[in-house]
C-alpha cells in the first residue's frame, strides 16, 4: 500500500532533519536478506548511533536537495536502505561490517564531507577507528606516562624507606 501524499511529507520532513545534521550517508542494496538479519543490522545501528532505514529513492531525494549530500542523489536507485550517521564512521562501519557477515547486502555508494564516495571509499571510511576508539588511545597514551611515574615514584619512596631503616 502506497503512502499518501501527507505521509511522504512526513517521511521527507524527517530524513531532512536526520540529514540536516549528519556527517555521513551510505546506501546500500539489501535484496534479498531474510527479515531476522535485517532485524539484527538495525539493532545494530540504534547501539551505533545510526539512522537506518528502507526509504523511497524520490523521497530521499528529495530529502538530500539543497544539502552537501546532494550529489549522491545520482546513485539513489533500486531497493536501498539508508544509513545515516552525525558520527563519520558509524554509518560506514555498520554497514560494512553486515556486508562483510552476509553477501546479500551490497554496498553501493556513501557521501562524507560533501565528497560521494564509492564503494571502495566507504570501505576505506570503515576502516578508520571511530571517535570513542580514538578517545580510548589518546587516554591511553596520555595515562601511561603518568603510571610510569607513579611506579617510579613509588620505588623511589620504597628505595628510601629501606636505605634509611
Amino acid at each position: 500500500m502506497g503512502l499518501n501524499l501527507d505521509d511522504k511529507k512526513a517521511v521527507v520532513a524527517e530524513v531532512s532533519a536526520q540529514v540536516a545534521t549528519a556527517q555521513t550517508i551510505v546506501v546500500a542494496e539489501y535484496k534479498g536478506i531474510e527479515v531476522v538479519k535485517l532485524t539484527k543490522l538495525r539493532a545494530q545501528a540504534r547501539k551505533s548511533g545510526v539512522y537506518l532505514r528502507v526509504l523511497k529513492n524520490t523521497l530521499v531525494r528529495r530529502a538530500v536537495s539543497g544539502s552537501p549530500f546532494e550529489s549522491l542523489a545520482a546513485h539513489m536507485s533500486g531497493p536501498l536502505i539508508y544509513g545515516i550517521s552525525q558520527d563519520p564512521v558509524a554509518a560506514a562501519k555498520v554497514l560494512n561490517d553486515f556486508a562483510k557477515a552476509n553477501d546479500k547486502m551490497v554496498l553501493k555508494a556513501g557521501s562524507y564531507a560533501g565528497k560521494v564516495l564509492d564503494k571502495a571509499g566507504v570501505q576505506e571510511l570503515a576502516a578508520i577507528p571511530s571517535r570513542e576508539e580514538l578517545l580510548a588511545k589518546l587516554l591511553g597514551v596520555m595515562k601511561a606516562p603518568v603510571s610510569g611515574f607513579a611506579v617510579a615514584l613509588g620505588a623511589l619512596a620504597k628505595q628510601r624507606e629501606e636505605a634509611s631503616a
